[in-house]
Formats: C-alpha cells, sequence, structure tokens
C-alpha cells in the first residue's frame, strides 16, 4: 500500500514534521533539560509549566514532550515499547555527550555493513534512543536487502 501525503498547511504552533513523537516524562521540564543538554534538542514551544513542550530535532525533526496523566504513562520495567532513531553528524562525539549526560548504554556503538554506526541509549525517562551516523551511501541490495520503491 502506498500512502501519498499532499500538501498540508504550516502552523507555527504545531512542528512542521511529517511525522512527531509524542514522549511521555514523569517531569516535563526535567526531560526538556536533559534532551537539550544530552542531544542538543532545542525547545521551541512550551505548553503550561509542565504539560508539554515542542523540541526541535535537527533541522526537519520534532518531538513533543508529555506530562504522564489520563491514559498515558511513560515506560517502566525496563520493557522497550518504542525506539527513536536520529540522524547525527557524529555518531561518536553525540553518543559520548549523551552517556556524560547519564544515559543508559543499551547496545554500544557498531558499524554495520549497510552504511551506517549506530548505538541506543536509555534516558532517566525509559525512553530509547539510537543515534545513528551515515559512514558511505549503500544500496540494500549490497547487504541482503531488496529496494521495493526509492526515497
Amino acid at each position: 500500500m502506498v500512502v501519498s501525503v499532499s500538501a498540508v498547511l504550516t502552523n507555527r504552533s504545531a512542528p512542521p514534521s511529517t511525522v512527531t513523537p509524542v514522549l511521555v516524562y514523569p517531569d516535563v521540564r526535567a526531560a526538556v533539560a536533559w534532551l537539550e543538554a544530552a542531544f542538543g534538542f532545542g525547545e521551541r514551544v512550551r505548553i503550561g509549566d509542565s504539560h508539554r513542550a515542542q523540541l526541535r530535532v535537527g533541522t526537519d525533526g520534532a518531538v513533543v514532550v508529555a506530562e504522564v496523566g489520563r491514559d498515558r504513562v511513560a515506560p517502566s520495567g525496563g520493557v522497550a515499547t518504542h525506539l527513536i532513531k536520529v540522524r547525527v553528524p557524529d555518531v561518536d562525539a553525540a553518543f559520548a555527550r549523551a552517556r556524560g549526560c547519564g544515559a543508559r548504554v543499551v547496545e554500544e556503538l557498531t558499524t554495520y555493513e549497510y552504511g551506517e554506526r549506530s548505538g541506543i541509549l536509555e534516558d532517566a525517562g525509559g525512553h530509547r534512543w539510537e543515534l545513528t551516523q551515515t559512514l558511505r551511501d549503500c544500496a540494500p541490495e549490497e547487504w541482503g536487502g531488496t529496494t521495493i520503491a526509492p526515497w
């Protein structure tokens, strides 16, 4: 099935990215401070003192940090419910920065045959982040994948 996304209106009150993860944390302000320090994200919009915050990720990404409430709960018990992949220009430096801010290493940095170097970290809220850097352009067929449609 091919999903077609038509042009959408822009709104200065909403992130411009097509897909925006909303991550639940028990303390929104602490989460924003940590994400800024560890990953270099930038807060863009604050909604209430501790309700939500929109963060800029790189030049074209966004993440919303939301408070616990109603049917929203933060991850717990060491179970991975999701993984957010963030492309960075220098994964070794980004990984070291996050580790220095207290991120727990789930998977050490590894260079893969498909042209990426990445590793997985977990923040204090239990969210897992895969930091990745492209080392080379590589067709999926070079490592056993199959191209179905080009980006």
